[in-house]
This record gives structure tokens, C-alpha cells and sequence, in this order.
């Protein structure tokens, strides 16, 4: 697998510049009396705001194929994700609404499209109907938010007048 910088900038040559997203990973060493491990983190930022945390926003949801007590913290799914955005990446722009991810047990690649400058915005309601995603609704709603602020005219310039001229 490659480093996570290396990912990190081909998801952001996908990313509508427009947008304040942010994708994150980091691991956190944690050692104990018993051993040690390192524990993973993704998150997604728009703006300030984190819209989607992994393992945050899946603790107490197993994963598929996997029994408590094996999933998280023991297990990690790291890997799964960072494969998960490689395939997204690989996708060609013609499939990248109809093609289903098997692997993705997070909602994270409705996310990903939603901010995907390839995907237009004659394209937002259908991914918009094709999921419940919260945080892939937000990431749509931001660029279209963005979109109508392009659209709408400036102020005119006012025009001067000579004032007071004889």
C-alpha cells in the first residue's frame, strides 16, 4: 500500500477545489501493560466541521465478517478503507455513479462523490436519491451553495458622474 500522503493528494486532485474538504488519517500508539497497537483514525472535515469519523462514528456497529470482541479496537479496518479509496480513485468518470463498492461498509464513497468535481452538479440529484448518506447530502448542498454564488451577478459598478462641473 502507498503512504497515506501520496493518497491523500490524488483524493484531493479528485476534490472540487471550491469545497473546504479535508480528508484525514492518522494512527495513535497505545500501549498498555498488556502490549501494544496502533490505533487508526480517518475523519472528513467541510469547513470546520467533521461529517464523518472512523472509528468514532462506528463503535458499537460491527463490521461485517467480523464477531465482537475481533472488530474494533483489536481490529482494524484501515486497510479496508485506504483500499477502499484506491478503488474510488481508480474508477473511470463514466461508472463512478453506477458502479457499486463492495467493500464499503462506511458510507464513505457517496461522500466522495458528492465531492468529486467530476461528478457535475446535472448529477447531484441523482446521487442525492441514491443515498441517505447525512454527510454526503452536506458535501452537496455545500457545492451547490458555492455553485449559486458564482451564479448570482456582482453588484454593477457604479458609474461616476461629474458632480458640480460647469
Amino acid at each position: 500500500m502507498k503512504r497515506w500522503s501520496k493518497l491523500q493528494r490524488e483524493v484531493y486532485r479528485l476534490i472540487d477545489p471550491a469545497l473546504r474538504f479535508q480528508l484525514h488519517c492518522v494512527r495513535y500508539r497505545m500501549d498498555s501493560v498488556c502490549g501494544s497497537t496502533d490505533l487508526p483514525r480517518y475523519w472528513i472535515t467541510l469547513g470546520d466541521e467533521v461529517i464523518w469519523d472512523y472509528p468514532r462514528d462506528f463503535v458499537g456497529r460491527p463490521h461485517p465478517g467480523r464477531k465482537p470482541p475481533d472488530w474494533y479496537p483489536y481490529g482494524t479496518d484501515v486497510p479496508e478503507i485506504s483500499g477502499l479509496i484506491r478503488e474510488y480513485i481508480d474508477t473511470p468518470k463514466q461508472h463512478l455513479l453506477s458502479r457499486h463498492f463492495e467493500g464499503d461498509h462506511w458510507g464513505l464513497v457517496n461522500i466522495l462523490r458528492a465531492a468529486d468535481r467530476r461528478v457535475g452538479a446535472k448529477r447531484f440529484d441523482a446521487l442525492k436519491s441514491k443515498t441517505r448518506n447525512r454527510a454526503a447530502h452536506r458535501v452537496i448542498e455545500s457545492r451547490l451553495a458555492h455553485m449559486s454564488k458564482l451564479a448570482t451577478p456582482r453588484n454593477k459598478p457604479m458609474h461616476l458622474t461629474a458632480v458640480g462641473r460647469r
